[in-house]
């Protein structure tokens, strides 16, 4: 699930009290923490479904409320961020997330949906100050030509967290059968208490935990801004770009966020929303494969053809999920995972080449574009009510089909380059 920062350029004060490995434990398990918070949403999408006796539109309203937080929240979190600095912005950012998920307790005893919408609208916005708060301190600390294989452990753990969420949120969300709904509400309390205790003990750390200075070295241009003369969105392959952000992200998580309930339907075997959980797993943990293997491949292989590639093949799982039936659509589904799971390190360098002086804008509106997470699932729950859950993976096809374009030809800079900043680091994929 892609998570990053809006590229801004920093300067690190002096080297922290004892060293970065404390520091950067912090970090990498503030990015384990969102990768768990985030893939617990694919069994909440289910589980509301059923409580509340939901249309598949609606139920992805989770979903929209979520992501539609980074949409909401992202320029905000910037300015919060340049008011407060970088460590409080992971504190304020913590205790919003902590907030967020304790309304999970009044939300399941007065049993509401839209209170559990706002919460997690809540949650969701904490989340995206945190992005912004966490990536310039992967790379400031340690030495700056190390910063990548952090920025990749970073990814790499957040995969594991979104790979066991799912099965662990199942244990303890799916009641039995004969439960009654106020049962079922309270399913919810346990694991969301938990999470939020967590989320604010991390608060609590990351005020005695010495942190580098984080100062930023630039001014750098919000989508909107107007500071200097020209902007990213001039740029055709940007704006290709942030529609492919906006396909990518949203295809990753509709396929997480249907699968449950796509599984449950007897063409599929009528598998139980426990056992699908795992298959929930397997899609997520493919992704943390796949991106140990995309970090040798990157290498070797030119970014466009990676990207190329694995869009076509994902293009053609989810041909065959729409075609298939039992184990054959199971599996081609499932699959995806695994080559989704470079899209975000081939889209955003490809998009924000030969930007120059306006990367740091054009990352900024790449960032936005992860609202593709609120938008694309939100219209496969409604094609799923409409046409039926096979024929609701037609909008996840096209958002494969876009990448495809755009790694053939969407990516080619069709405008002059201005002055190029050297070892830029795109943020880490969550």
């Amino acid at each position: 699930m892609a998570v990053g920062s809006t590229g801004q350029s920093t300067a690190v004060g002096t080297r922290p009290t004892g060293g970065y490995a404390v520091p950067m434990a912090l970090m990498v398990t503030l990015y384990f923490s969102i990768g768990f918070i985030t893939a617990l949403n694919d069994i909440l999408v289910a589980h509301f479904k059923s409580l509340f006796s939901l249309s598949n539109v609606l139920a992805m309203l989770v979903q929209f409320c979520f992501f539609g937080a980074y949409f909401v929240m992202s320029l905000p979190s910037g300015w919060i961020i340049r008011r407060i600095g970088y460590k409080p912005g992971i504190v304020v950012a913590l205790s919003t997330m902590g907030a967020g998920l304790l309304l999970f307790v009044p939300a399941s005893i007065l049993i509401s949906y839209p209170l559990f919408l706002f919460a997690l609208f809540v949650v969701g916005s904490g989340l995206a100050l945190l992005q912004v708060a966490i990536n310039p301190y992967v790379g400031a600390l340690g030495k700056p030509e190390t910063a990548a294989s952090r920025l990749n452990l970073c990814g790499f753990l957040n995969s594991g967290a979104t790979t066991i969420a799912p099965k662990l949120g199942a244990i303890f969300i799916f009641v039995a059968a004969g439960a009654t709904i106020a049962e079922r509400a309270a399913s919810v309390r346990m694991p969301y208490l938990v999470v939020a205790a967590f989320t604010f003990l991390i608060a609590v750390i990351t005020l005695f935990v010495p942190l580098p200075e984080i100062i930023p070295t630039n001014d750098a241009l919000t989508p909107g801004s107007a500071k200097e003369e020209g902007s990213a969105w001039s740029f055709r392959h940007l704006r290709l770009g942030a529609f492919a952000i906006f396909a990518y992200v949203g295809a990753e998580v509709a396929i997480g966020s249907i699968m449950i309930t796509f599984l449950g339907q007897p063409s599929m075997g009528n598998i139980t929303p426990k056992a699908a959980a795992g298959f929930v797993s397997l899609y997520w943990g493919g992704a943390m494969i796949g991106r140990l293997i995309g970090t040798f491949a990157l290498l070797k292989v030119p970014t466009e053809k990676a990207l190329a590639a694995v869009a076509s093949v994902a293009f053609l799982l989810v041909a065959i999920t729409i075609f298939g039936h039992g184990p054959i659509a199971l599996w081609s589904i499932v699959a995806c995972g695994l080559f989704n799971s470079v899209m975000w390190p081939c889209i955003f360098p490809l998009s924000v080449r030969g930007l120059g002086k306006f990367t740091s804008q054009g990352s900024g509106i790449l960032i936005t574009m992860v609202v593709g997470g609120a938008i694309i699932p939100l219209s496969q729950g409604f094609l799923a009510d409409k046409l039926g859950y096979q024929h609701s993976f037609l909008i996840v096809l096209l958002c494969y089909a876009y990448l495809i374009f755009f790694a053939v030809s969407g990516y080619r800079i069709r405008q002059p380059r201005f002055d190029s900043i050297p070892n830029y680091i795109p943020p880490v994929e969550i």
